[in-house]
């Protein structure tokens, strides 16, 4: 290891472990440990460009173990991406750009928001599928135009979650061999020793997943260390695991101590880590020029590797110009606005149909304008209708195919999913049972953080599942999503709402989709709309210009809602009735659309919805009531449950006139 190495990878651990001093908060622990392995994968394997932080072609680096922050920022910073010693000053401060855990879209350089522990992990997966995918598409012989790895550091706790094992062992059947998993291996986590809880033998597990496993058995031997990662570049035929056993806190006096973990070393133990590691410079983020000296002759060659990209790409487009225009397609976000106006997207059939089934239609026609749309379920796509028609499957030995198969893997399906959005050039989508986004939503969280628009596609909506029982239809879940910031949430009345729905969601630049669909037959309505495209609208109007009452209600029980209204007009009370599929895109309307859609003068109002009430309090007021479960429901035909819990005519008749 040449002395400027040495000098280069130490000025991380200073860094860093100056930037949590100074916020009396962080993690030095993993930045101390896993200096070397990052300093050699960033200077000397990782195809990156500073000056280009976003070029198509680079390698992706995800830090799965994301309290390890300052490690990033650090690398960040001494490579020239545009943080600032005054930025890693800021470190955890309020509108910062170094913020306590990497944040995607908020600091250059970041790939991923991570954080919650194994995250990274299974947004990597979905990344290398990405890269995997566009090669198939678009390489040709002399012109590997996608031709990329994926890294992923993460340490001991990565390691314990569930989220990891689902994702690793999808990527080990799939034989992502452009994917390489860094493994910060120090034996240390918050409580102590891992010998308390976690004493398995991490190679073996991966071996049985499919991985090529590497160890490097000293964290600071630069050599060694690119030996390793240059052995997992080289074998393309699987993923591979580089386990780096390191020391936490290394240098510190809290090397190798739960201490080192959390909390910051203290100023007297930054002084000692300062003589430990021969740093000269007393003063907090101060770095000798020499060592940005040789950062900055590290990005001058890693430009040149753009250079190159570019004029490879330059002469594809010449030789391949169809090839290039496809490419442009998949890369252009706003594609899919053209369907608006396209009528054979809009048509539908005139008759009942579950919403799933008219989704799984709707995905078919999606597919011919959207050549990069991508996606699958989670071993349900013969349930949840989400299977694209005379396309192949994605697999470890055809990477080309556009239908995914997760497995039963939900939680790591949703963080798959976030990394093939993050990765660039495809429209994705996952689906499942709506009762299983139980599974989902810590990932489905980090999409809305990340404003990574994925698409779910949620079946078997409510009650109307009926014979599974239970444990098998969703009654709190709709209240979970929507109230969640950032995802919008569509559960589509009939033909023309899907339709609707889907369009949303295929357009949306910055929010993940819910579709919540049935799996129960429904009726096109005939006052269904685009209007859907606001979230609520009048689907059937009362006759005076003051309606008596107001019946607001969502998907299979709009058609509820219409019913009741023909029973209270036999009666001579004449209301109006709202469909809401999407809350929250309401809520993005003018106040002057909401009054007209919902007058304050009208108070009299009935919210009808096969869920928990937990939400329509805002929307029917002190005066109104809801039709909606109180509880769990029962294993029974759908129209037996839907009777046994009010979901009929006359009961909602009979709640618009207790509150009239």
């Amino acid at each position: 290891m040449s002395n400027i190495d040495t000098m280069s990878v130490n000025a991380i651990r200073i860094l860093s472990a100056d930037g949590v001093q100074k916020a009396n908060s962080g993690h030095p622990g993993l930045p101390l440990g896993a200096a070397a392995m990052a300093y050699e994968l960033w200077a000397k394997h990782m195809k990156h460009n500073p000056a280009n932080p976003k070029w198509p072609n680079r390698d992706r680096f995800i830090l799965s173990g994301g309290h390890g922050s300052m490690l990033l920022y650090s690398l960040l910073h001494l490579f020239g991406y545009g943080l600032t010693v005054e930025d890693l000053a800021q470190f955890r401060q309020d509108n910062s750009l170094t913020p306590g855990h990497p944040e995607y879209g908020h600091t250059v350089g970041v790939e991923a928001t991570t954080g919650p522990l194994g995250a990274g992990m299974a947004m990597a997966v979905g990344m290398a599928m990405a890269e995997a995918h566009l090669a198939a598409k678009f390489n040709k012989p002399g012109f590997p135009i996608v031709d990329h790895y994926t890294f992923a550091l993460g340490g001991d706790g990565c390691m314990m979650e569930g989220i990891t094992s689902e994702a690793m062992s999808l990527a080990g059947s799939l034989k992502l061999g452009k994917l390489i998993i860094l493994y910060d291996s120090n034996n240390i986590t918050i409580e102590g020793s891992t010998e308390i809880a976690f004493t398995e033998d991490v190679k073996k597990r991966f071996e049985a997943y499919g991985f090529q496993t590497l160890e490097v058995m000293d964290g600071n031997n630069l050599e060694e260390i690119g030996a390793a990662i240059e052995k997992a570049k080289a074998d393309l035929s699987r993923p591979s695991l580089i386990k780096i056993n390191t020391k936490i806190g290394y240098g510190s006096p809290r090397e190798g101590m739960a201490s080192a973990h959390g909390e910051p070393l203290g100023a007297d133990n930054v002084k000692a880590l300062r003589e430990k590691l021969g740093w000269t410079s007393e003063t907090a983020f101060e770095v000798p020029e020499e060592i940005y000296d040789n950062y900055k002759a590290i990005a001058a060659r890693l430009a040149k590797e753009e250079e190159g990209w570019n004029s490879l790409l330059a002469e594809y487009s010449s030789k391949y110009p169809d090839m290039k225009q496809l490419w442009d397609k998949y890369h252009d976000k706003n594609s899919a606005g053209e369907l608006l106006d396209n009528e054979e997207f809009w048509a539908y059939e005139d008759k009942a149909d579950a919403t799933r089934n008219i989704s799984g239609k709707i995905i078919n026609r999606i597919k011919k304008y959207l050549p990069n749309l991508f996606g699958g379920a989670a071993d349900l796509a013969p349930s949840t209708k989400t299977y694209m028609n005379d396309e192949r499957d994605f697999t470890g030995g055809d990477y080309s195919g556009r239908n995914l198969h997760f497995g039963v893997r939900e939680l790591a399906m949703a963080g798959i999913g976030n990394g093939l959005m993050l990765h660039g050039g495809l429209r994705a989508y996952v689906s499942t049972f709506f009762v299983f986004s139980d599974y989902m939503k810590p990932m489905i969280r980090l999409a809305a953080l990340m404003e990574v628009p994925l698409t779910y596609v949620l079946t078997h909506d409510s009650i109307g599942v009926g014979e599974d029982g239970p444990t098998h239809e969703p009654i709190e879940q709709l209240a979970m999503l929507r109230a969640t910031p950032n995802v919008s949430v569509f559960r589509p009345a009939d033909a023309t709402e899907c339709i609707a729905a889907w369009y949303y969601a295929v357009t949306s630049s910055k929010t993940p989709t819910a579709l919540v669909l049935t799996r129960q037959n429904v009726s096109p309505l005939k006052g269904s709309s685009k209007e859907a495209l606001k979230g609520a609208y009048i689907i059937s109007d009362s006759n005076k210009a003051k309606p008596d009452a107001i019946i607001i209600a969502s998907g299979s029980e709009v058609e509820l809602g219409i019913k009741a209204q023909e029973l209270l007009l036999s009666e001579g009370i004449d209301v109006r009735v709202v469909s809401m599929p999407s809350m929250d895109v309401f809520e993005e309307q003018s106040d002057e659309y909401k009054e007209r859609i919902l007058p304050k003068s009208v108070r009299a109002r009935v919210a009808v919805e096969a869920q928990a009430e937990f939400g329509w309090g805002k929307y029917v007021g002190l005066d109104g009531t809801t039709v909606t479960m109180k509880g769990f429901g029962a294993s029974a035909p759908a129209k037996v449950l839907f009777n046994k819990f009010g979901f009929t005519a006359e009961n909602v008749a009979n709640a618009v006139k207790s509150v009239l």
